[in-house]
């Protein structure tokens, strides 16, 4: 399995103008070859000695393959739009790269302590800088699996080392499976196969933070501080992302606590359809990110050796577990004719246990 571990770099003054330098010089060489693959009539041969760049020969022939990468995907968008009909065929744009990277192979860096280093060029040589991070205990644990590309870019005026990291799942030693409801006043609650049941997170707060952005972002709209909105997007992205990482961080720590060897989830596509909202909550339901929640649970989960299957979400939340009659749920509480009463999102996790795998398979009720 393989995921990507993002790092802070904290470069000097002399290696931002560096790291600057070659982000753009990359981008540019990229552009320029794809422009000469698009225009060539016949198939071109490049190499790092026939592409002319102010990049190391190692950081040159990466870029030849991303250009050759993009100019692939661009002549397969060509074919598909030439089969269509003529009044639905689109003018297909040629891609551009604008936002400055790098990216170095796995032979042509190293990460150690408290360091990454690369060959960038100075003076016309290649040159290995070292440049100082911030790695936490989890991260360095995670680095220590064989590596792959190293790519560098920059976010927020914040240089960041995307690594990927070809993972080991270890073997789960659990029985038990977990039903998982995902929400927005509630972010997510578990239920397990034996009746431990937990919530996560807080939605009150997640709306809060939201609003209040919201009201920030008009006030910066009537005064076109475009930058400014920017910058809030980009908080309010990391505050959410950051939040969905503890989140997801917790439901996996609590499924290895009570022995689950399964992770159930309800499938994406129909979160969004069938999640109860009011009119306050409609316009919440279309930014806050499930499917960035359920990837989250999903490689940790992977990671531990915990199996991930998603499930069809139709009357989760109506079908009581004791008479199988289908009832609405007044608010959070959910009670049936038969007597059987309990929280609405409960319900929908215990259900989602028992409900049929998108594969067809399910667990006997």
């Amino acid at each position: 399995m393989q995921i990507t571990v993002q790092i802070k770099l904290l470069p000097t003054a002399e290696q931002t103008i560096l790291l600057n330098n070659v982000m753009q010089e990359y981008i540019h060489t990229v552009n320029n070859v794809v422009d000469c693959c698009v225009h060539a009539e016949d198939k071109l041969k490049l190499t790092s000695k026939n592409v002319f760049a102010d990049l190391p020969s190692a950081l040159k022939n990466q870029a030849i393959q991303d250009a050759k990468s993009v100019f692939k995907k661009y002549t397969k968008n060509l074919k598909v739009n030439a089969k269509k009909e003529p009044d639905k065929q689109k003018k297909i744009k040629v891609p551009i790269l604008k936002k400055p990277i790098a990216v170095w192979n796995n032979q042509n860096y190293a990460v150690k302590l408290g360091h990454i280093s690369f060959p960038v060029l100075i003076n016309d040589r290649s040159t290995r800088i070292m440049v100082k991070t911030i790695v936490t205990d989890y991260q360095s644990n995670l680095l220590s699996n064989k590596l792959g590309t190293l790519r560098i870019t920059k976010k927020s005026g914040k240089y960041i080392a995307q690594i990927a990291a070809n993972i080991e799942p270890v073997q789960s030693v659990g029985i038990n499976v977990m039903g998982i409801d995902l929400g927005l006043k509630i972010p997510a609650v578990a239920v397990t196969e034996t009746g431990k049941t937990r919530f996560f997170g807080n939605g009150r707060q997640n709306k809060y933070f939201k609003r209040k952005n919201h009201s920030i972002r008009k006030k910066l709209g009537k005064l076109k501080k475009l930058k400014a909105i920017k910058k809030l997007d980009n908080k309010e992205q990391r505050w959410m992302n950051d939040k969905d990482h503890k989140i997801s961080r917790q439901l996996v720590n609590f499924a290895k606590d009570n022995n689950v060897s399964t992770i159930r989830l309800e499938k994406l596509s129909g979160i969004r359809q069938t999640a109860r909202t009011s009119r306050k909550n409609e316009k919440n339901l279309h930014t806050w990110s499930f499917y960035r929640l359920a990837q989250f649970i999903e490689y940790k989960a992977i990671l531990e050796g915990i199996k991930i299957e998603y499930v069809n979400p139709k009357y989760t939340s109506q079908i009581c577990p004791v008479c199988g009659k289908r009832n609405h749920a007044n608010d959070r509480r959910y009670q049936c004719s038969c007597g059987f009463k309990i929280h609405r999102d409960i319900l929908g996790a215990k259900n989602i246990i028992s409900a049929p795998v998108i594969d067809g398979n399910s667990l006997s009720a």
